[in-house]
C-alpha cells in the first residue's frame, strides 16, 4: 500500500460511520446513502492530494453534503416535503435499521416493555427528523447526532454561523411541534445510549 494511500485510509475511513449516518438522513434512504457515501469517498480519492489537513470529519462531511445535493437535484419531486404525518411515527413501526435493537452494554436488565418502548420511541424521533426540511434536518443530524460544532457545521454547509444557529433553532423548534402534535407530551432528551440508537 502507498503511503499515500495509507495517509487516505488514517484520514477519511475512520468517518465513515459519521458520513453514511448525515447521508442517510439527508437522503432518508438507505440504498442511497450507501450510493452517496460511495461516491463521496470516491471524490475524496480523487481529491485527496489536495487535502491540506484540517479537520478530516468536515472535509468528508462537506463531501458527503455535496454528493447528496447532487442526488437530490436529480430526483426533485420525489423527496417529500417537510410536512409531518403523525401516521408515520406511531408506535409499533419499525424502524430502518440494521442497528441492534438494544444495548448489549446495559448494566441493567431491561424489561421486554421497556426495550419495546425505548426502541419505538427511536424510531419515532428518526421518522420525525426525517421529516425536517432539508436544510433544518441537516443541521440538526450535523449538531445532535455527529456532535458538530456550530463552526464546523458552517464548514460543511458553506454557511455563515449566525445562519446555522438559526437552521438549528428552526430544526428545534419544528422538531418539537412535531413531537408533541403526535405524542402529546415531552420530547424526550437524550443520554449517549440513545444517541447510539439513533445513529
Amino acid at each position: 500500500m502507498s503511503d499515500a494511500a495509507a495517509r487516505f485510509n488514517d484520514v477519511v475511513l475512520p468517518h465513515l460511520n459519521a458520513a453514511y449516518n448525515v447521508a442517510r438522513f439527508l437522503s432518508r434512504d438507505q440504498d442511497a446513502a450507501e450510493d452517496i457515501v460511495q461516491e463521496a469517498v470516491l471524490r475524496a480519492l480523487r481529491s485527496f492530494d489536495g487535502y491540506r489537513g484540517g479537520d478530516p470529519r468536515a472535509w468528508l462531511l462537506a463531501i458527503v453534503r455535496n454528493c447528496f445535493l447532487t442526488w437530490a437535484a436529480t430526483r426533485i419531486g420525489t423527496i417529500p416535503a417537510g410536512r409531518v404525518d403523525c401516521r408515520d411515527c406511531e408506535a409499533g413501526d419499525e424502524p430502518r435499521s440494521d442497528e441492534p435493537r438494544s444495548d448489549p452494554w446495559d448494566r441493567e436488565p431491561a424489561t421486554p416493555e421497556a426495550v419495546l418502548l425505548r426502541d419505538d420511541e427511536a424510531a419515532a424521533v428518526r421518522r420525525l427528523i426525517e421529516m425536517l426540511p432539508e436544510p433544518f434536518r441537516e443541521a440538526l443530524v450535523l449538531r445532535e447526532m455527529e456532535d458538530l460544532s456550530y463552526r464546523q457545521i458552517a464548514e460543511i454547509t458553506g454557511v455563515p454561523l449566525g445562519t446555522v444557529m438559526s437552521r438549528l433553532a428552526r430544526a428545534r423548534s419544528l422538531f418539537e411541534a412535531s413531537w408533541q402534535r403526535c405524542f402529546g407530551d415531552d420530547v424526550p432528551r437524550t443520554d449517549p445510549r440513545r444517541e447510539r440508537e439513533l445513529r
